[in-house]
């Protein structure tokens, strides 16, 4: 037996921490779930004040807490959300007379440039901004940022769920956008703020660190409606309000006690885009977990390797040319090559296993699934540009 395998089924679904604390892991015992992603959650039980950590399907280890969990606790712990306070993902409903993925590519925004209230004062993206910006922060306004962070051109694939499919106006064949993207700076000035005086330990006044986090989810919420509207008007079509538009890294005051999601999405009733990988289905669920799962679902596939594992595994099998196209057909915009290893597919669990795990834990029930057409990341220069330059001296000799 392998030490994956071993590892695999000894791994309990429920456990009691040496405190108070309780921890459920809702997946299947053939879904792989890292043995520090389990610590990481029973590092957290441990904490003053927590009370119940659920850990979803896509769990995996993050800088100091599980990412994939949603920790309830009656003490406030900022580093549990993490610095992209406001992280999550949207899904805009979008009319093209004709998809045809290499055209469209090539017409996708520079979404690493922000827009500029002057310089851009004639952009009609800023149509959607009805209101002031949360927190005045004009830093990377409109960017989708990096990591794992997104925008899609997708195309419903399946419908799974035909009464709840209609009620959202979704048809077998349509296109969606969706958008995945955070706080940007806002959300890491915040936490920074915090570490810098108290580390990882509780936030002292409260209320005032959730002013702060709530501005960063409004901010986060309005970011991603711009760059739906930037990318919508580049395709040649016109923006639509978001059918789902959900966050995953965030806390909620729930029955008197502070909800921490990190990696986790709202699943108490509301609908939520569980994102695969630029190269498989991603699906849209209907939500319905209690309060053993805290209220939440899984927010995407979830890692099973590391950047670094992901980039050395990456250079030794694909070219750069080969993750630019998936295994689906579609079209992966990203000048960066060393983010086209890190965020290839196979650096991510099987997201079929991660809603067979919600389904089975009575979590979600599945509505449609979609399929990537074109997926940005961050803009394709050309081969002469300086950042593809850049890139190309970084990874001379190691790709």
């Amino acid at each position: 037996m392998s030490t994956q395998d071993s590892r695999q089924e000894s791994l309990p679904q429920s456990a009691r921490t040496t405190g108070s604390a309780t921890v459920t892991v809702f997946a299947s015992p053939t879904s792989w779930i890292e043995s520090d992603a389990l610590a990481q959650c029973h590092q957290v039980a441990a904490l003053d004040g927590m009370i119940h950590v659920a850990a979803m399907p896509d769990l995996h280890p993050g800088k100091g807490a599980p990412i994939g969990a949603a920790m309830a606790s009656s003490v406030l712990y900022p580093f549990l959300v993490g610095s992209d306070i406001g992280c999550g993902i949207a899904v805009f409903p979008i009319k093209l007379k004709h998809a045809v993925p290499e055209k469209l590519a090539a017409r996708f925004p520079d979404l690493d440039q922000a827009l500029d209230p002057v310089r851009d004062a004639d952009d009609p993206a800023w149509a959607v901004v009805d209101d002031e910006i949360p927190a005045g922060h004009l830093e990377g306004l409109g960017t989708v940022g990096r990591g794992n962070h997104f925008v899609e051109l997708a195309r419903i694939d399946s419908i799974l769920d035909p009464a709840h499919a209609t009620r959202l106006g979704l048809t077998a064949g349509g296109l969606v956008l969706i958008v995945h993207s955070g706080s940007r700076g806002l959300g890491e000035q915040i936490l920074r703020a915090h570490t810098e005086v108290h580390g990882a330990g509780s936030a002292p006044d409260p209320a005032a660190y959730l002013a702060l986090h709530d501005d960063a989810v409004r901010w986060g919420s309005l970011n991603r409606r711009l760059m739906a509207a930037r990318v919508a008007y580049a395709l040649g079509a016109e923006p639509t309000e978001p059918l789902v538009d959900q966050c995953h890294n965030l806390v909620e005051v729930r029955d008197g006690v502070y909800l921490h999601r990190k990696g986790a999405a709202p699943g108490d009733g509301r609908d939520v885009l569980i994102a695969g990988t630029r190269g498989t289905r991603s699906y849209l669920v209907a939500g319905h977990a209690g309060p053993d799962a805290n209220h939440s679902v899984a927010h995407g596939a979830g890692r099973k390797m590391s950047r670094a594992d992901a980039l050395r595994r990456g250079r030794a099998k694909h070219t750069v040319e080969e993750l630019r196209r998936t295994p689906v057909g579609s079209l992966v915009v990203c000048g960066d090559r060393q983010l086209l290893f890190e965020e290839a597919p196979t650096a991510y669990k099987r997201i079929e296993q991660v809603i067979a795990d919600l389904v089975d834990h009575d979590l979600a029930t599945p509505i449609v699934s979609t399929v990537p057409l074109v997926t940005y990341k961050t803009p394709t220069l050309g081969p002469n540009s300086p950042r593809d330059r850049r890139d190309q001296r970084r990874n001379r000799g190691r790709s």
